[in-house]
């Protein structure tokens, strides 16, 4: 899993949420699946112990996942996007958009590929929409080709905030 050295760029609250579940996994759910296992074990033959298989299945899944974030973490360069400014839209921005065809405003926050989240507006810095935004300033129109076609999009506003303002607590 240790294979890529690349660094992965990530906000301060993208590598709180992984090492929060890094933690969760390590500290619950690992000894959650070990009793699960072995109640499962002594109900005899586990050759046709579905429940058995089903355990380790999810056993595996769950030590597949720790190692996972643990080189997530480790690759981790996390970029504080509340110390960010500029006149650019750079990793970290929330920008402000105007769609030039429907007239519609859109804002999107550009973050690491383990923070996206479309419901948040949260794009991962390399979508294509991120990296069209990429380098841009306020006024300027970004194009991005799109299932329906070329989208254009004008740059109303580049903000920098800390993610964790929106984020809503506990989750995860």
């Amino acid at each position: 899993m240790a294979s890529g050295s690349d660094n992965i760029p990530m906000t301060p609250s993208g590598l709180r949420k992984l090492k929060s579940e890094l933690k969760h996994l390590q500290s619950v759910e690992r000894g959650k699946i070990s009793r699960e296992i072995e109640v499962a074990r002594a109900h005899g033959d586990l050759r046709e112990n579905a429940e058995y298989h089903a355990a380790k299945e999810k056993q595996s899944h769950i030590e597949g996942r720790i190692l996972t974030l643990n080189d997530w973490i480790a690759r981790a360069e996390v970029i504080d996007t509340s110390k960010l400014g500029g006149d650019k839209v750079v990793f970290g921005a929330t920008v402000d958009l105007l769609d030039t065809e429907t007239e519609k405003p859109v804002t999107y926050r550009i973050v690491g590929e383990m923070e996206a989240d479309l419901k948040k507006r949260w794009l991962a810095v390399t979508a294509p929409v991120a990296q069209a935004l990429i380098g841009k300033r306020v006024g300027d129109i970004a194009t991005v080709q799109s299932p329906g076609g070329t989208r254009e999009l004008e740059i109303q506003q580049i903000r920098f905030e800390d993610p964790q303002d929106e984020a809503p607590a506990g989750e995860g």
